[in-house]
Parts: structure tokens; C-alpha cells; sequence
């Protein structure tokens, strides 16, 4: 009867969000990674897109904070409080009852240190098996890249943290490059270039609406504009300016530019064999920042390559950890080097 009730859970732990894949259900949990607590008493008071709403806009005695930074723990009991709510809410029945084996995606440059709290947390949080797997190994699977094959394959996960570049053939990861730039580091930026030039202030909420209405990597055919409301620092009162996407562009020519770079460190590592490979297939792009407006074109001018953002980048990681739980004699040798 155990077996029978029992369900294997996926989960993608991303800096901004993190997903929930459950046997036989599909993805049933989405919310952002982001926790709400009482400063006088440690109390959690909310999880995922509540507390992400309270970002910003708490009352002093209340913080929103977000426990993962650049895809990794910083508060390894607020991750064990966010892991234990979205497990509990992804299972029919209760963690004592049944505790489920569990696939986490993780980035592939996490420490040792950083793999042990990862493990660490989900145990806590009511797994009985816990097992690591590299994000882009897990996104290659997601996507339905035979990772099997000898032929290479290069994946660019894009996140809210980290961007992961990986090189991949015959079930492993042959050369990879992690840097911790991410969505949040594009949000930091615009809040950087609308205090530096016009001197208002905005918060994460606003930054992260104005990257994804009008932000930009190349540009466009057709310039973009938006109303941003923020407060005016000389004055100290509310105030309201419009803004193009080639100003944004400007804004974001930093992260942009290190993602780049980390492309082409990734690629003077590729062996000459799997450099060939990647002429004929190109290079795939997932993760919530691969929809940046003309990230994909400006990388293939960069590299000469063909560049293609997958349909619905921000779950390939989460399925990819769902079809190696369905299949986890096949990808026995993808989870080893994931220990390693």
C-alpha cells in the first residue's frame, strides 16, 4: 500500500521561483521563493506569492526575504520552511505518513558545502531519498535533448541567480561555466540606472515589471515605452517618468555582457569534436531570463551560432527532474556525477 501512495517529487529550487512536479499529477506547485517573518518572534507568516506581494510594502516588525541568493541557500531554516510548505501542499497525503523520493535541481557550480544544505533542508522537510541533479543536465532532459548521445549539446540556463552554460554528451556535462548573474542582477541594475540618471527610487516589484514590459538585450525594431512610478530622491515625494527600452538596454549592457562572456569562456573550453556538433545544433536557451528581448539574437551575432529559446523556458528544469525519477535506472550515471 506504500508503494501504491507513495509519489516521487521533482523540484526546481530557483533563486526566484520554485516548481513542484508530482508523479502522475504534473507541475502542481509554481510560487515565487520567497518567505515572510515576524522579526519578533522568527514566525513564518507567508510562503510563495503571498509573501512575495508583502516584498516592499511591510510594516517594520515584518520582513519578506528571499532564503535562496544567486541559486543558493543563504538561510538554510526560512529553505526548510519553504521546502516543507510546497512539499506538503504538493502531496495527497501527510509527510509523516509518506515521505517521498525527491530529484532537486541545483546549479552545477553549488560547493560541496552548499549540496550538504541542500540535502540537508529537504530531509527536514520530509524526504525519505533526496537526490541532486546539475540544472542544465536537468533542463536538457526537460527539453528532450537525447543527453545520451556522444554528440554535444549546449544548454544556457538563465535564472533568477545564476547562468549556467554547459557542454553535454554521453549522460554527463563535459565542460560548464556557472556565473552568479541572473534575473535579480538585471532588477539590481534598473534601480542602479534610475537612481544614477533621474534620481527615483524604485523596488524590486517595479524593476522586475518595467525588465519584463520593456527590457531588452538588442535592439528593437520597434523602441518600447512605460510609465514608472517611483519616489523622487531630491524632492522625497512620489513621482512618475516614461521610459524607452533602449534606455533599459543601456541599463542592463552589464549582466547582459557577462552572460555573453560566460558563453564564450564556455565555448574556448568545448572540445574541438563537440565545437563541431554545436555548428550543426546550436545552442538552446531556457530559464525565466532567456525571454529577455534579444538575448538570443545578440548572442548569435556574438557567437555565429544558431540560438534557440525553448517554449515555456522557466519549466524545463522541474520536468527534466521528473523524467529522471520516471527513469532512474537510465540516468543512474547523470545523478552519480551530480554527488560528485
Amino acid at each position: 500500500m506504500f508503494g501504491l501512495l507513495s509519489s516521487d517529487i521533482g523540484i526546481d529550487l530557483g533563486t526566484a521561483n520554485t516548481l513542484v512536479h508530482v508523479s502522475g499529477r504534473g507541475i502542481v506547485v509554481n510560487e515565487p521563493s520567497v518567505v515572510a517573518v515576524d522579526r519578533r518572534n522568527n514566525k513564518v507568516l507567508a510562503i510563495g506569492s503571498e509573501a512575495k506581494r508583502m516584498l516592499g510594502r511591510t510594516p517594520g516588525e515584518v520582513i519578506a526575504i528571499r532564503p535562496m541568493k544567486d541559486g543558493v541557500i543563504a538561510d538554510f531554516q526560512l529553505v526548510e520552511s519553504l521546502l516543507t510548505k510546497l512539499i506538503k501542499t504538493a502531496q495527497k497525503y501527510p509527510l509523516f505518513f509518506l515521505r517521498p523520493r525527491i530529484v532537486i535541481g541545483v546549479p552545477s557550480g553549488i560547493t560541496e558545502v552548499e549540496k550538504r544544505a541542500v540535502l540537508d533542508a529537504a530531509r527536514k522537510a520530509g524526504a525519505r531519498e533526496v537526490h541532486l541533479v546539475a540544472e542544465p543536465m536537468a533542463a536538457a532532459i526537460g527539453m528532450g535533448i537525447p543527453v545520451e548521445d556522444p554528440s554535444g549539446s549546449m544548454v544556457i540556463d538563465i535564472g533568477g541567480g545564476t547562468s549556467e552554460i554547459a557542454v553535454i554528451a554521453l549522460y554527463g556535462i563535459v565542460c560548464d561555466t556557472s556565473v552568479r548573474v541572473g534575473g535579480d542582477e538585471m532588477d539590481e541594475a534598473i534601480i542602479s540606472y534610475l537612481k544614477k540618471n533621474y534620481n527615483l527610487l524604485v523596488g524590486e516589484s517595479m524593476a522586475e515589471k518595467i525588465k519584463m514590459q520593456i527590457g531588452a538585450a538588442y535592439p528593437l525594431e520597434r523602441e518600447l515605452e512605460m510609465e514608472v512610478k517611483g519616489r523622487d530622491l531630491v524632492q522625497g515625494i512620489p513621482h512618475t517618468l516614461r521610459i524607452s527600452s533602449a534606455e533599459i538596454r543601456e541599463a542592463l549592457a552589464e549582466p547582459v555582457n557577462a552572460i555573453v562572456e560566460a558563453v564564450r569562456r564556455a565555448l574556448e573550453q568545448t572540445p574541438p569534436e563537440l565545437s563541431a556538433d554545436l555548428m550543426d545544433k546550436g545552442i538552446v536557451m531556457t530559464g525565466g531570463g532567456a525571454q529577455l528581448r534579444g538575448l538570443d539574437e545578440l548572442l548569435r551575432r556574438e557567437t555565429n551560432l544558431p540560438v534557440n529559446v525553448i517554449d515555456d523556458p522557466m519549466v524545463c528544469v522541474c520536468k527534466g527532474t521528473a523524467r529522471i525519477l520516471e527513469d532512474m535506472g537510465k540516468y543512474y550515471k547523470v545523478l552519480m556525477d551530480s554527488q560528485r
